[in-house]
This record gives structure tokens, sequence and C-alpha cells, in this order.
């Protein structure tokens, strides 16, 4: 008797992407990105310092401050749906594939901002076409982080 193998939502999501766009789709970092390695240089020139990646909490903050508890995300605004932001329109060529990615990542964000609150720790994301405004993320940065000479 033959079995069937029960495929994954998440297969069967993926099974019509050719293989072009699937090899472009692995190629895309996941850590250290160009908007990431910018908030880290500014952060780094505030005088602050800090942990990266940190794979012992939820969603691996890309950047934690241990002893503030206090979590920073940076957001690509496309990968992760930046409401009103013209770098984040969707895709119209498989837009029920793009949706579902998308509203995936969207929920899993949400996820792991909730479950970081609940374990006491304060989160701040950092949407990539912010990068640009210097004087405003600066301000905002200090605003949530505080005095960069009370660090880990």
């Amino acid at each position: 008797m033959d079995r069937v193998t029960p495929v994954s939502p998440s297969a069967a999501m993926f099974a019509e992407v050719p293989e072009t766009r699937r090899r472009i789709m692995r190629a895309i970092r996941s850590t250290d990105t160009r908007p990431e390695r910018t908030l880290r240089a500014k952060l780094h020139a505030l005088g602050y310092r800090f942990r990266k990646n940190v794979a012992g909490l939820p969603g691996k903050p890309d950047v934690a401050f241990s002893r503030k508890r206090k979590a920073i995300f940076v957001h690509g605004c496309f990968w992760h749906s930046h409401a009103r932001c013209k770098n984040a329109l969707r895709p119209r060529t498989r837009s029920d594939y793009w949706k579902q990615k998308l509203d995936n990542t969207i929920e899993r964000d949400r996820r792991n901002l909730a479950k970081l609150q609940e374990i006491g720790w304060q989160t701040f994301v950092v949407w990539e076409c912010q990068l640009a405004a210097d004087g405003e993320l600066q301000r905002q940065l200090t605003g949530f982080l505080g005095n960069p000479r009370e660090e880990e």
C-alpha cells in the first residue's frame, strides 16, 4: 500500500514557486542585513553597547540591552509590511502567495513582541525607511534607551 505523505500548508504554498525565484529568496539574509548594520553603527556612535541577534529571546531581537530589558527589531518595509510606506507595496503577481507570506510575517512579529512584553521586556521597532531620518531616529532611540552610560 502506498503511503501518502501529508503536505503542510507552507509546503503547498511554495509548491508552485519557480526554481529561479526559490534561489533568489534563499539568498536573502535574515541577519546582518544592511538596515541592521546601519542601526547598530548609529547606536554604537551614540555610545550604546548591546548584544545582537539574541537566540534566547522570542524573535531573536536584532539588538538587545539585557540590563535594561529592552529589545530593538529592524524591520524591512517590504518583508514586514510597513503601513502606508511606498517600499511596502505588495506584488501584483501571485498575490495569494504574497498575501499569505507577508501576513504570516506580520502575525509572527505580533506574537514575538507580545511574548517579549510578557516576560518584562520593552520593545522598539525601527523601520528600514526610518534609518534615513538621522535626527528623528536618534531622538527616538535615546528616548527609548535612556542614558548610554548605563549599559551592559
